[in-house]
């Protein structure tokens, strides 16, 4: 699957981009927006990405809409300025597209479309009374970020926007409505707004009917709207999702060259991309995506024996059930100490390219002591829901004893990006949920091994990473747009994925070694003693 080309490639790609044989997938990430053109053959043709931040405004993380369509526009412009570069050819078709971006959140528009408050992110932890509520209504988990508690969190908070609201999204939703202007998501993201069937076709219809009830009963009359009718409708893979409109292709590409009727597949979230571009949505299969948040999602074979409040219960984008730990922090604070060693460097008149900064860094990492030498860190930049916590203060705390080595801070790093997952892993293993194979994709396995081997340790299984690996969500997007394209009457999406696109990827597999494994349980030990001063902090400062 490596995307290096001979000039018998170029020739062919070029052929495809001309015909239309292609998949555009495009995912709104939490640092970056990334587009990726795919050929007939899966391998990336060009791509393109635009940078960008979240920033806190009134106590919340936001995007604003002009970073929203600024962003998608300056990445889709360079993505066609690189298919003009490479292939001599300007992009004014493709033949399928699909959107994808971070998990759902909430945004909530009026029956003109305006944006009644700011897009809240995943990444806010002020729903817990909402979230708590509801999980005790369904009988169902309901994490802080769901659509449906950030929506009940507003009407126990009284907020005056809900008195207009019309119609309810994620960001994925919102970019694809205005590119088609149909109101749908696909099944995985749908599956993170509001409970879906046991099918995973729509959404569950008992619990639309709790929901009803509880909203007539305590607030009768209150708003004009049912939470049936602001919900965008459910699609699966290889379902139609609607064609770019006139004024779709104008906000997509700022040129004009980009042609309207290109077919679109239903827009899901980027735990559903992960799946597909880990080739992990049959069951016993699992990914685990690490970037700036974590996120572990294995497929079921059999439901969980309870409700837990460290597991969310989603789906793949074919619907089928899957377990779900998510953690709001990963690589944040490991970037910010990057960082400082980066800006070290420039001091002493030495510039250090990123890639190599990170990949020196992560490697030194692996010859620290497998317990990190008693030294403590909590990588929480925002909150925390798995271990309890509503805020966050990046922390770092060692024993007077403990002597300060490079090597084992950055193992501490490491180990810090995926604790409060093996919090949430530490269940699944309890519930004897089966996993076949556990893949590892997203920035944190991007330098060969190490994240690779520090993940092995700490949830003591093997763990793959694909040569895909590095391709990300909007790869796994472009690919469910080419499924809804491409795909044989009958054809599954495990079947496709298995047979077509995954049926020559190479990838490599790394055993937990048991000096490692007892490394980490010691940290572990010694980092849930510690959530105490986490909590001090978050107190305190």
């Amino acid at each position: 699957m490596s995307d290096t080309r001979t000039e018998e490639d170029l020739r062919t790609g070029k052929e495809w981009i001309l015909q239309g044989r292609t998949a555009l997938g495009i995912e709104f990430g939490s640092t970056r927006i990334k587009a990726v053109l795919i050929g007939e053959d899966y391998r990336i043709l060009a791509d393109g990405s635009h940078a960008w931040e979240n920033s806190l405004r009134g106590g919340l993380w936001t995007y604003s809409l002009e970073d929203i369509w600024g962003g998608l526009q300056d990445c889709y412009a360079a993505l066609a300025g690189e298919v003009l570069a490479k292939y001599g050819v300007v992009l004014k078709t493709v033949g399928s597209i699909g959107i994808s971006g971070m998990m759902h959140g909430y945004m909530a528009f009026d029956s003109q479309g305006n944006l009644l408050v700011p897009f809240r992110t995943w990444r806010n932890t002020t729903t817990a009374r909402a979230a708590e509520e509801l999980t005790a209504l369904f009988g169902y988990p309901i994490p802080q970020r769901w659509s449906v508690a950030h929506l009940y969190q507003a009407v126990l908070n009284d907020e005056p926007h809900l008195e207009r609201l019309a119609y309810l999204t994620t960001l994925a939703g919102y970019v694809h409505f205005k590119l088609t202007g149909e109101r749908l998501v696909g099944v995985g993201e749908a599956s993170g707004m509001f409970p879906v069937d046991g099918e995973g076709r729509g959404y569950d219809r008992e619990m639309l009917r709790r929901f009803t009830a509880l909203m007539q009963e305590k607030y009768r009359g209150k708003y004009p709207w049912n939470i049936e009718d602001i919900l965008p409708r459910v699609r699966t893979a290889g379902e139609a999702g609607g064609v770019l409109s006139p004024e779709g292709a104008k906000l997509l590409d700022v040129s004009g060259n980009l042609e309207a009727g290109i077919p679109l597949c239903p827009p899901e979230g980027d735990a559903g991309t992960g799946m597909v571009a880990t080739c992990s949505v049959a069951r016993r299969t699992g990914n685990i995506s690490a970037g700036t948040s974590v996120f572990a999602m294995v497929v079921l074979e059999k439901p969980l024996s309870r409700v837990y409040r460290e597991i969310d219960l989603v789906t793949t984008p074919a619907g089928a059930p899957v377990a779900m730990v998510h953690c709001n922090n990963c690589t944040s604070d490991l970037n910010a100490w990057a960082g400082l060693f980066g800006e070290c460097l420039e001091v002493f008149g030495r510039k250090t390219e990123a890639e190599e900064l990170y990949t020196v860094l992560y490697r030194k990492a692996l010859e620290g002591a497998p317990d990190c030498g008693g030294l403590l860190s909590y990588n929480y930049v925002s909150g925390e829901p798995v271990t309890g916590f509503s805020e966050g203060r990046p922390l770092f705390v060692r024993k007077p004893d403990a002597a300060l080595h490079l090597a084992d801070f950055m193992r501490l790093q490491l180990y810090s990006a995926l604790a409060a997952l093996e919090t949430g892993m530490d269940i699944l293993r309890k519930e004897q949920v089966g996993i076949d194979r556990l893949l590892g994709h997203g920035g944190f396995y991007k330098t060969p091994e190490a994240g690779q081997r520090v993940t092995a340790a700490a949830l003591n299984c093997p763990v793959t990473v694909m040569e895909t690996a590095g391709e990300g969500g909007a790869w796994g997007m472009a690919v469910l747009a080419a499924y809804g394209r491409k795909k044989e009457e009958g054809e599954t999406l495990e079947a496709f994925l298995d047979k077509k696109v995954f049926a020559e990827a190479a990838g490599t597999t790394i055993t937990p070694e048991a000096a490692e494994v007892k490394g980490f349980e010691t940290f572990m030990e010694h980092y849930r003693r510690g959530l105490d001063i986490e909590r001090a902090a978050v107190e305190a400062f």
